[in-house]
C-alpha cells in the first residue's frame, strides 16, 4: 500500500470527553477516517504515522443528521470513525503537547 494512501486514510482525531476517558483508561484513540477505509488500512495508517503497535480496530459508520439550513430542510453528510486500541505503555499525542 502506498504511503500517500495511508496519509489520506486518517482525516482527524476526535477529541471529546468520551474519547479522553477512553485514551486515559483503556489506551484507545478515536479518529475520523475516510469513507472507504477498512480495518486493515486504518491499522496500517496508525502504525505507520504514529510508530505504535495496534492491538484492535473497530469501525463505526455515523449517519448524518437531518437539519434545517436557513429554513430549508437539509442533511449532514455521513462519516466514518475508528476506535483504535494500542499496546500498553504506548501513547499517541493527538493534541500536540508533551508526552507524560
Amino acid at each position: 500500500m502506498s504511503k500517500n494512501h495511508l496519509y489520506k486514510v486518517l482525516l482527524a482525531p476526535r477529541v471529546t470527553e468520551k474519547t479522553a476517558t477512553l485514551s486515559a483508561n483503556s489506551n484507545q484513540y478515536v479518529f475520523e477516517v475516510a469513507r472507504d477505509a477498512d480495518k486493515a488500512t486504518v491499522r496500517a495508517a496508525v502504525e505507520h504515522l504514529f510508530d505504535v503497535n495496534v492491538e484492535a480496530v473497530r469501525i463505526v459508520n455515523v449517519k448524518g443528521k437531518n437539519k434545517t439550513f436557513r429554513f430549508r430542510p437539509g442533511r449532514r453528510s455521513d462519516w466514518k470513525k475508528a476506535y483504535v486500541r494500542i499496546q500498553e505503555g504506548q501513547v499517541i499525542d493527538v493534541l500536540g503537547g508533551e508526552n507524560p
